[in-house]
């Protein structure tokens, strides 16, 4: 795994780090990957790239693309979004405006719905000029692509992070672009997904038995993230299972319960989300229903002293 450029002297929240993490495979880490600081990826072979994802505002995807043409001569000819959410979308007509966007239809008609609204959350942040750029190609379970010869495996199991996951899967490298399905020392986000969905798909993720996970946040880990991230949603479905048999709203069990045995990851005040989520299935509600996002991000930001949390953008 080999670090190609770590910047020195950037603010904490501006570091960039891209890492080859196979031949011809890169990650490009955005530290230390909090809200709307996301990870992406590339993908050559034969004279040809891909690109996972892109960034939340025009200055970070257009840092991106510059990386990207650091590594190769070929634009990218295929962008994949791993999920509709803005930081990982928004960048998309200036990181890559040549490239062919590929995502699970689930994810389009959430784009479609979403739009720039993420903006509106953070409305002090310099966005640039940015757009929701629709993908041109969806698929339902899976579809593989080429770069050169290398196949890429996109794949989807369900609701688990958001309806409309896209995993990346490299089977000849053992490399897998997680998406936000996977974060590394942040608190996982299933509000808008599904608890039960979530650990479903990790299981059929470990059968992959990747030797690398680049996760939607946070730096490239093993195998052992997957079993990190299903530890804390057993204990998450636990938390939740005793709040309401006690009668507690989820604020209030998230409250009582506090970040557990997580306090070192980053924005653990996800956890309101998520307990939302979690008492939704202990409900007996369908994996991936609709929630009222805007009224429970409200919960967050209670739970958080009245305050948004931070974004990184």
């Amino acid at each position: 795994m080999t670090e190609l450029l770590a910047p020195h002297g950037a603010p904490d929240a501006d570091r960039v780090r891209v890492r080859e993490v196979a031949d011809g495979v890169y990650a490009y880490v955005q530290e230390p990957g909090g809200w709307c600081l996301n990870n992406a990826g590339v993908v050559l072979g034969g004279g040809e790239s891909l690109l996972v994802d892109t960034a939340a505002t025009e200055r970070r995807a257009r840092r991106l693309r510059e990386a990207v043409n650091g590594l190769t001569a070929a634009p990218p000819r295929l962008l994949v979004l791993t999920h509709f959410h803005g930081d990982h979308v928004f960048g998309s007509a200036v990181a890559a405006p040549e490239a062919a966007v590929v995502a699970h239809e689930h994810a389009r008609r959430e784009m479609t719905e979403a739009g720039l609204g993420l903006t509106g959350l953070w409305p002090d942040v310099d966005w640039g000029r940015i757009e929701v750029r629709l993908p041109h190609l969806t698929y339902r379970d899976r579809l593989t692509v080429h770069v050169g010869d290398r196949p890429v495996e996109l794949l989807h199991f369900g609701p688990a992070h958001t309806t409309g996951d896209t995993l990346v899967w490299l089977p000849d490298d053992g490399v897998l672009f997680a998406g936000d399905v996977v974060l590394n020392g942040c608190t996982p986000f299933v509000l808008m997904g599904s608890v039960r969905g979530t650990l479903r798909t990790l299981e059929r993720l470990r059968e992959l038995a990747p030797r690398t996970v680049v996760p939607g946040h946070g730096p490239v880990a093993g195998p052992e993230v997957l079993d990190e991230t299903a530890a804390y949603l057993d204990w998450l479905l636990r938390t939740a299972e005793a709040g309401r048999a006690a009668g507690l709203s989820p604020l209030e069990t998230a409250r009582d319960a506090g970040p557990g045995p997580y306090p070192h990851w980053l924005d653990g005040e996800r956890v309101v989300g998520n307990l939302h989520r979690a008492y939704a299935e202990l409900d007996g509600e369908p994996e991936g229903v609709a929630l009222d996002v805007v009224r429970i991000f409200g919960e967050l930001v209670e739970y958080n002293g009245g305050r948004l949390p931070d974004c990184y953008a």
